[in-house]
């Protein structure tokens, strides 16, 4: 028999759920409130006086946390839900993870051990959950974070079911 032919390459059909934009914007707004928080307390507890770089700090800390505002809250959320991607087929687990670097990952069913799946307590609020499939290699490891609840515990019990059927066919 011969092995099958190799999986096209090619971006992962799916996205995460919409509602992971939801969670990533509330980590901006929180980075957000927390940057905004230290700079409030530079202006206020740090003397004018103190040298050179405290007017500097005090006139450039409030653009800073604005322009990380604007990128936490308004791009980097909506950029992640673009370029994050996964998928699963007869042959393979495939996962396109990255937005400066991107990193394209397949496990082949076979080479599958273990499925977990995680719900952090921010995810439980939004009902997500994470996909993680492991295999004996270190490498090996692909996660597909934020995923609904419902499509990941499908997900995961399709894997497993899978992955043995794969291992008593090996047998």
């Amino acid at each position: 028999m011969s092995p099958p032919p190799p999986p096209p390459v090619r971006d992962p059909a799916w996205s995460l759920s919409r509602s992971a934009i939801g969670l990533w914007l509330a980590q901006g707004v929180l980075g957000t409130v927390v940057w905004a928080l230290v700079v409030t307390a530079f202006v206020v507890f740090v003397p004018g006086d103190a040298g050179w770089v405290v007017p500097l700090v005090r006139g450039l800390g409030p653009v800073v946390v604005v322009g990380y505002a604007v990128v936490a809250i308004g791009v980097r959320p909506r950029l992640r839900y673009r370029v994050h991607r996964w998928e699963v087929t007869d042959e393979a687990v495939y996962t396109l993870t990255g937005w400066l670097t991107r990193t394209w990952t397949l496990v082949p069913i076979s080479r599958i051990q273990t499925v977990d799946v995680t719900r952090g307590v921010v995810q439980q609020l939004f009902g997500l959950s994470t996909v993680v499939v492991l295999t004996a290699s270190s490498q090996g490891t692909v996660r597909m974070p934020h995923l609904g609840s419902d499509v990941a515990r499908r997900v995961a019990a399709d894997l497993a079911r899978r992955a043995e059927l794969v291992r008593d066919e090996a047998t």
